[in-house]
């Protein structure tokens, strides 16, 4: 079965990034052990992502290289804020560090997390970008498997494991 809309794909992949010199720089991998399942077509993964890998079998392997507008956007320079230090203090938390990532909540109940950038005397300096904002990914890895999606899956909208038995 080749990948197509509401497959069951069961890949490895191996994650990169390059750095300000152009070395490509190790960011996270998945393994046959544990490989990473999903749904595909339903909004899961990258758009572009997904687009390099339609039409694939198991047991193909892929390379490609996303651009930072095609991965998760160009850094927002707008994306940086100052919160209160209070905000941690008050419940008898602490103050995070620089280089901590800490999850929030917008008005909405959205939650996401942010990178502390800097610890001033009132504020915690933190940026929103994602992690991944303003840099190229480069992956490759092997189709494992691909499989025609329950019906349970598509209710839910994500895949339940390489088998659609695990996950619930």
């Amino acid at each position: 079965m080749n990948i197509s809309p509401n497959s069951v794909v069961s890949l490895t992949y191996e994650l990169h990034t390059t750095n300000e010199e152009g070395q490509q720089v190790f960011v996270e991998k998945a393994d046959e052990q544990n490989p990473l399942v999903f749904l595909y077509g339903v909004g899961m993964m990258l758009p572009k992502f997904e687009e390099h890998l339609t039409g694939s079998k198991a047991g193909d392997e892929y390379s490609f290289e996303l651009s930072a507008v095609d991965g998760y956007g160009e850094l927002d320079p707008g994306a940086f804020a100052d919160l209160p230090k209070s905000m941690f203090t008050e419940a008898g938390g602490e103050v995070p560090a620089v280089g901590d990532v800490i999850p929030l909540q917008d008005n909405n109940g959205n939650q996401f997390r942010a990178g502390v950038t800097a610890v001033h005397d009132e504020t915690v300096a933190v940026d929103l970008n994602h992690p991944m904002a303003g840099k190229n990914l480069i992956f490759s890895g092997t189709i494992l498997s691909v499989r025609e999606a329950t019906q349970d899956e598509l209710a839910h909208g994500h895949a339940h494991g390489a088998d659609g038995h695990s996950g619930h």
